[in-house]
């Protein structure tokens, strides 16, 4: 009787032990679906704009990573638009072809030769955003801005220089991308538009996903970067701001603050808010599941640029 006790004794320690152990595991997961629920319920059915670049986009195990993302936003009910650069591995082709890459203010200046290039390389990486998010799950279907004439262009100058074909975007038609939405597809869209003349010009990658989130109006518009978001001071990483108001945001550019590759983008920002798109994310593609991270956890991981008078946000300045 004393041994048939002893068991019992030890077998439920043993139960509490184990049950103690999976509680701790399980609960963390638990907190974390918690967490994100709220999220899940406010966003569910809208649409969500990725600018896709920089270093996640030549990491393989970074590229697996935002495709797991993007697969995750799909299927919780969101429905996510993804626009794609592809800028490095243009650069790359056009030295294979012997030429020197040329910028006149960050923009690439690009002759019928480099056009046709450009074209090729970004179908190729187009493609292969498909591929992932196909792996993931999920139906995507990849596409250019001539499709459906979805991005119609002038030629762009740069202080009165002409640099060649790149385009500045004058009109989007978002049937195509709508109707790619409405039967279950993720678009997936390269950034080459066409003028009047039916002309292929390139799109810097930033414009042409704002001015698709604008068309879309979309909730929310996020660009993946190489950097953590806006500093107030880009030599101090304390002062990373995560969320910034229409007003703030001018305010930094007017004070000089921002400079380099971020002016064109916190402009682009500022525009897509001013044009109804709900908050635009600045993010750090090289940071694991980052859209993960910033769309559904309560601090998020980037900078958040909303309007003035939404959710009574005010940053510190």
């Amino acid at each position: 009787m004393k041994k048939l006790m002893k068991y019992k004794n030890y077998m439920m320690k043993t139960k509490e032990t184990i049950m103690a152990g999976v509680n701790d595991e399980t609960m963390s997961k638990a907190q974390t679906l918690i967490e994100a629920l709220p999220y899940i319920r406010e966003f569910s059915n809208k649409t969500v704009v990725v600018k896709y670049g920089g270093s996640a986009m030549l990491d393989e195990d970074l590229k697996a990573k935002v495709s797991q993302d993007i697969a995750l936003l799909k299927l919780v009910g969101m429905h996510p638009v993804i626009v794609h650069g592809g800028g490095k591995e243009i650069s790359k082709w056009v030295g294979l072809m012997g030429k020197e890459p040329q910028f006149v203010s960050g923009l690439r200046v690009t002759d019928s030769e480099t056009m046709e290039v450009a074209e090729m390389v970004l179908n190729k990486v187009n493609k292969s955003l498909v591929q992932l998010l196909e792996a993931n799950g999920v139906k995507a279907a990849g596409i250019s801005g001539k499709d459906g004439n979805m991005l119609t262009v002038r030629r762009k100058t740069v202080d009165g220089q002409d640099i060649g074909f790149v385009g500045e975007i004058k009109g989007v038609n978002a049937n195509l991308i709508n109707t790619l939405v409405k039967n279950g597809y993720v678009p997936v869209i390269a950034p080459i538009g066409m003028d009047d003349d039916f002309q292929t010009y390139n799109i810097n990658a930033d414009d042409a996903a704002c001015a698709i989130a604008q068309a879309l109006g979309a909730e929310k518009l996020a660009f993946l970067t190489d950097i953590e978001g806006v500093y107030k001071d880009p030599k101090d990483p304390t002062t990373l701001m995560s969320v910034l108001t229409l007003s703030d945001a001018e305010k930094l550019i007017e004070d000089g603050y921002i400079g380099g590759g971020m002016l064109p983008k916190l402009k682009n920002c500022i525009d897509a808010v001013n044009c109804g798109v709900s908050r635009v994310h600045i993010l750090d593609g090289r940071r694991p599941h980052c859209l993960l991270l910033e769309f559904f956890t309560e601090r998020g991981v980037g900078t958040a640029i909303i309007d003035d008078v939404r959710e009574g946000w005010q940053a510190d300045l």
